[in-house]
């Protein structure tokens, strides 16, 4: 189901909530959802940037609880628990904007020909390998399909030639949207 924009909105604004109360003060304001875009069991990523520049993102793929609960638990990951970056400071918070990738669920492909850039974001196994990387990424990074599936085997540690040889490959879609005007 496609989210309004009311719906994005407060997403966004209890996404900075969150964050904020977690970096300032450890405490978490309430938030009720109030439809049914908001209540939906949906994967959810938070990115957060400053300058332009990541400075954290974490997400999940599968979710069994509502959408706007998943995104305040992954906008505190995003802030505090990466564990590329330190966590954000609060003379931080004006500087940072935040981003959310609500997501549909995987699918497996089983010919990387299926893969669209900037529809598809990218899911990688091998073993115990596991790499990420959204569909956002390859418009932002201007890749191609085979620089998308290399960048997603290198994020997983694997050799970029994975893809090729005996790796899952999942696809997903998300609806991407961003606070305007910050960071």
């Amino acid at each position: 189901m496609a989210l309004s924009e009311s719906e994005k909105k407060a997403l966004l604004d209890m996404a900075r909530a969150t964050i904020e109360g977690c970096v300032r003060t450890g405490k978490i304001p309430s938030f009720k959802a109030d439809s049914p875009g908001l209540s939906e069991a949906r994967g959810a990523f938070v990115t957060i940037k400053k300058g332009g520049n990541l400075r954290g993102c974490i997400g999940v793929f599968d979710a069994d609880k509502p959408l706007y609960e998943t995104v305040r638990e992954m906008a505190i990951s995003a802030a505090t628990r990466d564990p590329r970056f330190q966590p954000v400071w609060p003379a931080e918070l004006n500087g940072i904007t935040i981003e959310i990738s609500a997501l549909t669920p995987l699918r497996r492909v089983s010919d990387p020909g299926e893969i669209e850039v900037g529809r598809h974001g990218i899911y990688i196994i091998k073993g115990r390998n596991r790499g990420v990387l959204l569909p956002q990424v390859a418009i932002e990074c201007g890749f191609d399909r085979d620089t998308f599936l290399r960048q997603t085997c290198l994020k997983a540690g694997l050799d970029p030639a994975s893809w090729k040889e005996g790796a899952e490959i999942y696809v997903f879609e998300a609806e991407v949207f961003s606070e305007g005007g910050r960071g």
